[in-house]
């Protein structure tokens, strides 16, 4: 199912108009499906995609139970932080109090250590690491 979204589909995000069938697909009862919506942006992403459609579809799945939903949007963003940093911690650091360990944990992975420091101690306060819109301005 992962190579499935992550690659084929992917792939076909870079090259097909497919974001109103994955934006469809976030909203099924299927969380593997859901998921798929999720890992389809890897490989857009890694090409230069606007961050905007994963961040929207990760930002309504965020507080679910559900470890493979919560697995996948940490997935992400840890391939995205590789080489869009500041875009993973813009997004995440208001959200760190609604993210699951898990999240959190791939997330982080590869943030510069004070950035990833700031995000994890906001995480365990179940606090957000900036207050919403607001430019790197810490709330712990």
């Amino acid at each position: 199912m992962d190579v499935l979204s992550g690659d084929v589909v992917g792939e076909m995000g870079l090259h097909l108009r497919i974001r109103r069938t994955l934006d469809r697909w976030a909203r099924v009862d299927d969380f593997w499906v859901r998921r798929s919506s999720l890992l389809a942006e890897l490989t857009p992403l890694k090409h230069g995609a606007p961050f905007e459609p994963f961040a929207r579809r990760a930002d309504a799945m965020l507080d679910e139970t559900e470890f493979f939903i919560r697995k996948a949007i940490g997935w992400v963003l840890r391939e995205t932080s590789k080489t869009r940093p500041d875009e993973v911690y813009r997004w995440i650091a208001p959200r760190t109090h609604r993210a699951s360990g898990v999240t959190m944990r791939e997330a982080v992975k590869y943030l510069d250590a004070r950035r990833a420091e700031r995000l994890m101690r906001a995480y365990k306060k179940d606090r957000p690491a900036v207050r919403p819109y607001a430019d790197d301005a810490p709330m712990i």
